[in-house]
């Protein structure tokens, strides 16, 4: 619990520097440092979820992101299953090459989309415990 419990504190300063970063005039960067807060939220939100998910009993400690997003979708944790699979995809194509034109795409999403997946999340969290 109390993992769980760090990690949600953590996630929500998380998601509050993301929308820091996403208030920001737009520049290159600006844009490649709200791609590097994105990356870190994502990261700490698929965490965060499994950390629950484990303090429920609902999984046993194992388990890859999608693995983790289908489960917490499955127990309406998330809302938005297809758009959490999108985000983590991403996510990991802005760690695995560069991108510019691609990255620009995902900057976009952060702020239509997935700021707001985020933003529900923390929500849901605060709603449980």
């Amino acid at each position: 619990m109390k993992r769980y419990e760090e990690r949600k504190q953590e996630l929500f300063n998380a998601t509050e520097r993301l929308k820091e970063a996403l208030q920001e005039k737009e520049n290159d960067i600006v844009i490649d440092g709200t791609l590097h807060r994105f990356e870190f939220t994502f990261e700490l939100a698929w965490k965060t979820i499994k950390d629950y998910l484990e303090y429920s009993g609902i999984v046993d400690g194992v388990g890859s992101p999608r693995e983790i997003i289908k489960t917490a979708y499955a127990n309406g944790i998330i809302e938005d299953g297809e758009n959490w699979i999108k985000m983590m995809l991403a996510r990991n194509s802005l760690s695995h090459l560069y991108d510019e034109e691609k990255s620009r795409e995902i900057y976009i999403e952060i702020k239509e989309i997935y700021i707001n997946l985020f933003e529900n999340l923390n929500k849901k969290f605060s709603e449980i415990l």
